[in-house]
């Protein structure tokens, strides 16, 4: 890779945007993998009603045996990054290249939008109903209500819903009349990233590549998805044998999981 070197540049940085971590509010850390990589969750059914019998020696009807379920979640995602940064490179560009400062560079371009991707994707490849349609500036409102319909028909919990969604979804709905005659976009920064309410429901707005290839948005519940970070690790080495400078590395463990029993309170909506 080129270096660039200074004749008399600007000791600032032209630093791009960053987002910061977006998917916090839908994920859980409600189970612990501190010295496993595996963790088995057992889900258990019930048993249909039977009609009371008055008469015989089974009146409450003929008992089954109770069985269970497990939902294996190991940790899948082990990644990593590596660079070096020779010290005539940093001395000869005004000191700009400095191993801290590329660091947090690496952790806020490219590991957190990587992790926040792998959770939309896990959560909308665990959705339990799905919608299908093109969404405009004339049914974004309808298209979000009937998600939200189909969610309250799998008796989803009406607490504790927050929806991720695209920019062109949120450009609808903020031009859908239906929606905007209700005077239901009061703006509140209770969870990081939330850029309005829809019926009591917290809008993320994200990057269209955040989201999976036609998702306009997802509807889900934080208690459904458990998402590790099994681990973080990073290293500054200085003057490592064979390099005049800096070697950086870097090691992430995560992951996320939808939870069998709870896919019911994750709806996608995404074009056909």
């Amino acid at each position: 890779m080129a270096v660039n070197y200074a004749s008399k540049y600007a000791d600032k940085i032209d630093e791009r945007f960053t987002l910061g971590a977006l998917t916090g509010g839908a994920v859980n850390q409600d189970y612990d993998w501190l010295g496993v990589e595996t963790v088995n969750v057992y889900s258990v059914p019930t048993v249909a009603m039977n009609d009371y019998a008055t008469t015989g020696s089974n009146r409450y009807g003929d008992p089954s045996e109770l069985d269970n379920e497990v939902q294996e979640m190991k940790v899948s995602q082990d990644r990593s990054f590596t660079f070096t940064i020779d010290k005539k490179s940093r001395d000869d560009t005004q000191m700009t290249m400095e191993a801290g400062a590329a660091l947090q560079r690496q952790i806020d371009e490219v590991i957190i939008p990587e992790i926040d991707t792998y959770r939309l994707a896990a959560i909308c490849a665990g959705a339990g109903s799905t919608e299908t349609g093109t969404v405009d500036a004339t049914n974004a409102y309808d298209a979000f209500l009937t998600v939200q319909a189909d969610l309250d028909e799998n008796k989803a919990p009406q607490g504790g819903r927050i929806c991720y969604c695209s920019p062109s979804f949120y450009k609808a709905i903020k031009l859908d009349d239906s929606f905007t005659k209700m005077g239901d976009m009061a703006t509140q920064i209770a969870i990081k990233g939330v850029v309005g309410e829809i019926d009591g429901v917290p809008v993320v707005k994200v990057p269209s590549s955040y989201l999976p290839d036609g998702v306009y948005f997802v509807i889900t519940n934080p208690a459904c998805t458990p998402a590790p970070s099994k681990l973080t690790d990073y290293t500054i080495h200085d003057n490592p044998p064979g390099i005049s400078g800096w070697l950086v590395e870097g090691r992430v463990r995560y992951d996320a999981f939808v939870l069998n029993s709870k896919t019911g309170a994750i709806g996608v909506y995404a074009s056909a």
